[in-house]
């Protein structure tokens, strides 16, 4: 396992911040209020290793299965539906909704190999993740990818306590299943758009890991 290299920042700043806060607290409380100032240390370790532990990466053997459409998030199967799709395709599409929970690996990963046809960042709100119209009201970034199979289209979306959306995708350029796509911070949902033709291989409320488990099998 590893710490991913978006998390240096914030784990560099929250570090900076515990610790002049911890300085404070002691200097004024520690005489008078000792169990006050150690139940606040308790929690501020606590809470840095939260944040250590949200930038985490573990080390995961890859999967490579051309025939498979692979999980692009950890987190749990909330949504699996027909959806009118219109950004991009203007069709109707298969929809399989990942919601990424603060303590879940926030890494994104790319479903399938092929060539990068689009990649667009939009604006939005801040609903919860689970909202189900967060998906085409909230900050998020869509990415479609071509395989010889057909189109797949991944949206990272922001939910209530993830503000910042990290998407490395570039027009035109070839990538690997189970590569990097990008990360979301705290909390988070990422959709899957698919033909109507593919073959579903989960089910609602299961759990799923990046770049591991099978959303869904090429007809």
């Amino acid at each position: 396992m590893h710490i991913h290299r978006e998390g240096y920042r914030t784990i560099a700043l929250s570090a900076i911040v515990l610790i002049v806060l911890d300085a404070l607290i002691y200097y004024f409380l520690h005489q008078h209020f000792p169990s006050v100032w150690g139940l606040w240390l308790v929690l501020s370790i606590v809470l840095f290793l939260f944040i250590v532990a949200f930038f985490r990466v573990p080390h995961r053997r890859k999967v490579i299965d051309e025939n498979a459409i692979l999980s692009a998030a950890d987190g749990h199967v909330v949504a699996i539906e027909e959806v009118e799709e219109t950004e991009y395709f203007q069709d109707r599409r298969v929809q399989v909704s990942v919601f990424m929970s603060p303590l879940n690996v926030h890494l994104n990963c790319y479903p399938i190999s092929g060539e990068i046809i689009y990649s667009s960042y939009h604006p939005g709100k801040y609903l919860v993740a689970w909202h189900p119209k967060s998906s085409t009201l909230n900050e998020r970034h869509t990415v479609v990818i071509r395989s010889s199979h057909g189109d797949v289209m991944v949206k990272q979306i922001a939910g209530a306590m993830a503000r910042r959306i990290v998407n490395y995708a570039q027009n035109g350029k070839q990538v690997i299943q189970g590569e990097e796509l990008g990360f979301i911070k705290f909390g988070s949902r990422v959709d899957l758009l698919l033909p109507p033709g593919v073959q579903i291989k989960v089910r609602l409320q299961q759990p799923v890991k990046a770049g591991i488990s099978r959303i869904a099998s090429w007809k």
